[in-house]
């Protein structure tokens, strides 16, 4: 059975959806980053040297990030049909839009909560929490009014796009802004929280 580290309230949210919607058989493993940075952990770093969440142990070995477990659980389980497989230009749009949230939106959002990982000097760390209310709000201002196809990321078909886009915008409220600006994101929102693997993972979160 596969093992998925995770941490409650963190991105590792999306790719748990995405195993509830395939149906896989996994054991989910509680990673404490508020109090005692198990990440930082001699064992987990055996298991991912990145020391963050998700991580995914598989049979063949282990896989990190979101956009890589994702696409991973859609070939994996294609009958679940997580995502356009036989159409590579579709796919790769999903690819995109996937890697905008990890290497942008999520970066924004970490200014405020991890800004040590860019300065020690504490009045920058301070400076970029500063930005982030703004850089959230343009990150999502292009994805209701250019990128979400509607009713879900890529138009018609349910992806794996969005159980990530619901993750990285439940952080919205406490980065300073209101998901009410976006009408689109808040439909989204809403549509995924009336979805059963939506529910499962998020109960099992606590």
């Amino acid at each position: 059975m596969m093992k998925f580290n995770y941490s409650p309230g963190s991105c590792a949210l999306a790719s748990r959806i995405a195993l509830e919607e395939a149906g896989a058989k996994y054991e989910a493993v509680w990673m404490d980053l508020e109090d005692y940075y198990e990440q930082c952990w001699p064992a987990y770093l055996c298991v991912n040297p990145k020391g963050c969440v998700p991580s995914l142990e598989t049979e063949r070995g282990v896989l990190t990030e979101n956009p890589a477990i994702l696409a991973y659980v859609a070939q994996a389980y294609p009958a679940a049909n997580l995502a356009p497989l036989n159409d590579p230009y579709a796919f790769a749009e999903m690819q995109a839009f996937n890697s905008y949230l990890c290497s942008t939106i999520h970066v924004s959002h970490a200014h405020r909560v991890w800004g040590t990982r860019w300065s020690d000097d504490p009045a920058i760390v301070e400076a970029m929490k500063l930005k982030v209310t703004k850089n959230m709000t343009d990150g999502f201002a292009l994805i209701e009014n250019k990128m979400l196809k509607g009713p879900w990321v890529m138009g018609a078909q349910y992806t794996l796009s969005d159980p990530y886009l619901f993750t990285l915008a439940r952080w919205l409220k406490g980065d300073g802004v209101d998901v009410a600006r976006f009408p689109k994101v808040a439909a989204h929102m809403k549509r995924m929280e009336q979805r059963p693997a939506a529910q499962r993972a998020l109960k099992g979160e606590g």
